[in-house]
């Protein structure tokens, strides 16, 4: 009996759920194998093709839940600042893309009744569903969720998927640097370099800006929910 293109696929999904459910459960039973030092001794053991690895391990550790901060401190000590910040926003936006689909296309059902059992993320889906792209740019600048949390249920609202992308991208770059920054400031005081406490005072100053984004942004929206009240004549 000759099996159906759609009972293929059935099994195709059901693969596909299968192996990322185990990379989840491995990802949990694992959790301390996703330290910075043990990071970055696998991954330069790639050579020439570490920033491929490094990417690679990025997308798919946005998947299964591995924390974007420590893959950012890892990409600073491994690439330097530029290449590190490059690497790790390209690599967790494309992760971020990756989970975001998997929530809408995939197993939808699932994640959506994870979120219907939590009161946070209910209001964040309903902001996305009245802002769209603007309230994801508020929810990356404002670290309410965690990254790989906030990537699946996102998954669940009707925001365009370009529009998610694009948002992410851009409002994840302070984030993105200041962490890769801080594993630059710590490689070089692993090396001993002159310039070990320049960098870890340029770390610790956007960290704190860092900080006082999340306050900034609220006073912003703040400042656009008061509608201006009518001069009298």
């Amino acid at each position: 009996m000759a099996v159906t293109s759609s009972a293929k696929q059935r099994v195709a999904r059901a693969a596909l759920v299968a192996s990322i459910a185990a990379g989840l459960i491995w990802s949990i039973a694992n959790r301390e194998r996703f330290d910075v030092e043990s990071l970055t001794g696998r991954i330069q053991a790639f050579g020439l093709l570490a920033p491929l690895a490094f990417c690679a391990v990025r997308v798919v550790g946005a998947v299964i839940m591995v924390p974007g901060s420590v893959m950012a401190i890892a990409a600073g000590i491994l690439f330097g600042v530029f290449w590190g910040a490059l690497y790790n926003l390209v690599a967790s936006t494309a992760g971020a893309v990756l989970a975001f689909a998997i929530a809408r296309y995939l197993f939808p059902d699932l994640i959506r009744r994870y979120v219907a059992g939590r009161a946070r993320l209910r209001r964040l889906v309903d902001g996305v569903e009245q802002e769209g792209w603007r309230f994801v740019a508020f929810v990356r600048l404002v670290p309410l969720f965690p990254y790989n949390v906030l990537n699946y249920a996102l998954g669940l609202t009707r925001i365009r998927l370009s529009h998610f992308a694009l948002a992410s991208l851009i409002c994840m770059v302070p984030g993105d640097i200041a962490y890769v920054y801080l594993g630059f400031a710590a490689r070089e005081a692993m090396a001993s370099n002159e310039r070990a406490v320049h960098a870890g005072l340029i770390a610790l100053g956007l960290l704190a800006t860092l900080a006082f984004i999340p306050l900034l942004v609220r006073r912003y929206r703040q400042s656009r929910a008061i509608s201006p009240s009518d001069d009298s004549r």
